[in-house]
């Protein structure tokens, strides 16, 4: 079978660092597109190093020092044969800075142009800096995680950063793409990483809908509220998730830790009972070791498993059968484990084609191509315009 990337052939160019734009534009390196990582002259993209060169992998490198207007011009030059453009700085500085929408679908108006911030272009918020935990927090989404209201939890995975930058962004550009090759007119993305966390607050959106407010952190139907969805710790301090959810798994798990008489687990059953019954599966559950309920659930398919550390996870036999494990050596950091492009499609076979570059990598060849002769190459990094 022929492997046709997707995107083979559109042309990103990335302006951004840290995770939210990294990972946006991540994904689109991997589905083909020919990602160009720009940096400036000076520290560039500080992201440690061990995450950036997991989140710019399959992109080439260029470095450029965009408060020089050779540097300028030589991203406006790229930019006229671009599809997208990414950027995640404040907002109004690429303006500034001469490389914003306006100077960019000047010389080309079919670009996709893509801004990534915490709070958006617009609104009392929009100078504000900010992170995930920031951006969770104003959307609501931090007040729901936590056992409850008075432990809020973190988490390594950060979701605002994530889910309402980095995939929110993708949906964005991909919609956009597609409506460029059919009109020929580009976009502008204003996309505020705090607005797509809220957007995805559905859960705790119904609670406000129909009871006037969300429940606490660790009180709703799959936040800790009700004992058939719990996280259970077990003898050995491993973890248990229970997500039996629907009367028949819980049924079944019931089954099999042998206690029939707990499967009246309605979640209008008075709070007493809820909590009798969680005590019980509780003290069941750190009676055998994580290994021993493993071997005891086998063949029992009652939405129960292990919790897994992520290192066990890439050794696990499901994801290594369905790809998503890719291990790679990197010229600097050694081995590196990746895992694999999310999406499995026709026709496309994801595979780390290009190790993250080093700062500037490609300058000269992607200059090059821009059909810039040796001498405009050459003044551009003796003036430090370019690197």
């Amino acid at each position: 079978m022929t492997n046709k990337p997707p995107l083979q052939g559109v042309k990103v160019l990335d302006l951004t660092r840290l995770l939210p734009g990294p990972v946006c534009t991540q994904h689109l390196a991997d589905m083909g597109a020919d990602v160009i990582k720009i940096e400036d002259t000076g520290a560039g993209d500080y992201t440690a190093a061990p995450v950036k060169v997991l989140v710019n992998r399959n992109k080439r490198g260029i470095r450029l020092d965009l408060k020089q207007p050779s540097a300028v011009q030589a991203f406006l030059d790229l930019a006229r044969t671009a599809d997208i453009v990414v950027e995640g700085f404040r907002p109004g500085i690429v303006d500034r800075l001469g490389i914003g929408y306006e100077q960019v679908s000047a010389v080309n108006p079919g670009v996709v142009y893509c801004s990534i911030t915490g709070y958006g272009q617009t609104g009392p918020f929009r100078d504000l800096a900010g992170h995930d935990m920031n951006y969770a927090g104003y959307a609501g989404a931090l007040d729901q995680v936590g056992t409850d209201a008075s432990t809020l939890a973190l988490s390594n995975l950060p979701i605002a950063d994530l889910m309402g930058g980095s995939l929110t962004a993708v949906m964005g550009i991909l919609a956009a793409l597609f409506d460029a090759s059919r009109t020929g007119n580009g976009r502008f993305l204003d996309v505020a990483i705090s607005d797509g966390t809220l957007a995805h607050a559905v859960l705790p959106l119904a609670r406000v809908n129909s009871e006037g407010k969300a429940r606490p952190a660790g009180g709703d139907s799959i936040s800790g509220g009700l004992p058939n969805y719990v996280p259970y710790h077990t003898r050995d301090g491993r973890v248990l998730a229970v997500a039996a959810l629907e009367p028949k798994f819980w049924e079944k798990f019931c089954e099999v830790i042998e206690r029939p008489d707990l499967k009246a687990c309605d979640r209008n059953a008075p709070p007493e009972q809820l909590r009798r019954i969680r005590d019980e599966v509780t003290r069941i559950v750190a009676s055998l070791t994580l290994a021993e309920w493993e071997e005891k659930l086998a063949g029992a398919d009652c939405c129960v498993s292990p919790v897994l550390k992520l290192e066990e996870s890439l050794r696990h036999p499901h994801f290594r059968a369905r790809g998503m494990v890719h291990e790679t050596t990197h010229p600097q950091l050694g081995a590196m484990t990746h895992v694999g492009f999310p999406v499995k499609m026709s026709g496309f076979e994801f595979s780390v084609g290009r190790h993250a570059p080093a700062a500037g990598e490609h300058t000269v060849e992607i200059l090059r191509e821009l059909g810039y002769p040796d001498e405009a190459i050459t003044a551009l990094r003796e003036s430090r315009a370019a690197l």
